[in-house]
C-alpha cells in the first residue's frame, strides 16, 4: 500500500462534537436555571452554537485568545438571549462547567473503532492533528478508548499554530516520521483540514456525514468512516 500514515482530525470527525456538546449544554441550562429566564434548552443551544462557531473561526485566525473564547462565547450567548449573568459572576463558572462536562461524553461517529482497528491490523500508523485545546482533547481520547490507536497527537495550542497553517502539518509529519506522499489527512473542514493538508503535499479526505458539501474537483470525500479503509487500500 502507498499510504503508511493517516492523520485524523478529532472533533466532528471521530468524536461527535455536536451530540456531545449538546448533552453538556443541556446540563448547563439546568444547572444555571436558564428556564427562569424563559429560555428553553433548544433556544440556548441554537444561540450558543452560532456564537461558538464564530469564536472558533476568530481563534483559528489568531483574533482571540483561548481564554477569550472560553468566556466570551457564553457571555455573548447570554447577552443575545437577554440573560444578565455577568453581574452574578457566572461567566467563568459557565465556561468551567462546560469544560468539566463536554470532554467526558463518549459519542463517536459510526464505525470509528472498527475503522481504526482495521487500519491498525494493516500496519498503518494513525495520528491526530487537532485545533482543540489539549487538556480537553486528551480527556476525549482517553475516555472514549481511542488514545491507544494513535502514535502522534498534535494539539494546536501546544504547538503554537492552528490548522490550516502549513507548519502544524509539517510538524506532525516530522513527529510521525512520515512522508507527505505516503500520508492522508481526514477531517470535516474543507479549508482547515483538507486544503490545509494538501498545501504541504498530504492527500486530504473530507469527512461529510451529512453530505453538505458538493463534490469539488481534486477533493476526496466520504460520508461514513467505514469507507476509509477501501480508499486507503486503493491508493
Amino acid at each position: 500500500m502507498k499510504i503508511k500514515h493517516v492523520f485524523f482530525d478529532l472533533d466532528r470527525t471521530l468524536w461527535d462534537f455536536e451530540k456531545n456538546s449538546e448533552v453538556a449544554l443541556f446540563e448547563l441550562h439546568d444547572n444555571f436555571e436558564l428556564a427562569k429566564h424563559a429560555i428553553t434548552p433548544e433556544q440556548f443551544v441554537k444561540k450558543y452554537k452560532a456564537i461558538n462557531n464564530n469564536y472558533w473561526k476568530r481563534y483559528r485566525k489568531g483574533y482571540c485568545t483561548k481564554e477569550e473564547l472560553r468566556v466570551g462565547r457564553f457571555k455573548d450567548s447570554f447577552t443575545a438571549l437577554g440573560i444578565d449573568l455577568a453581574q452574578e459572576n457566572h461567566l467563568h463558572e459557565a465556561g468551567d462547567f462546560y469544560i468539566s462536562r463536554a470532554p467526558y461524553q463518549k459519542e463517536l461517529f459510526p464505525n470509528t473503532l472498527e475503522t481504526l482497528s482495521t487500519l491498525k491490523e494493516w500496519g498503518i500508523k494513525k495520528h491526530i492533528i487537532t485545533n482543540g485545546f489539549s487538556e480537553a482533547q486528551y480527556i476525549k481520547l482517553t475516555n472514549c478508548g481511542l488514545i491507544d490507536y494513535f502514535d502522534v497527537i498534535v494539539c494546536s495550542d501546544e504547538f503554537g499554530q492552528n490548522k490550516p497553517h502549513p507548519s502544524i502539518f509539517e510538524h506532525a509529519l516530522q513527529s510521525a516520521g512520515a512522508k507527505a506522499h505516503e500520508s492522508l489527512m481526514i477531517g470535516d473542514d474543507l479549508h482547515v483540514d483538507v486544503l490545509g493538508a494538501q498545501a504541504v503535499g498530504i492527500e486530504g479526505v473530507l469527512f461529510d456525514p451529512e453530505e453538505n458539501f458538493t463534490q469539488r474537483n481534486g477533493v476526496l470525500k466520504i460520508s461514513d468512516l467505514e469507507e476509509l479503509p477501501d480508499l486507503v487500500m486503493n491508493f
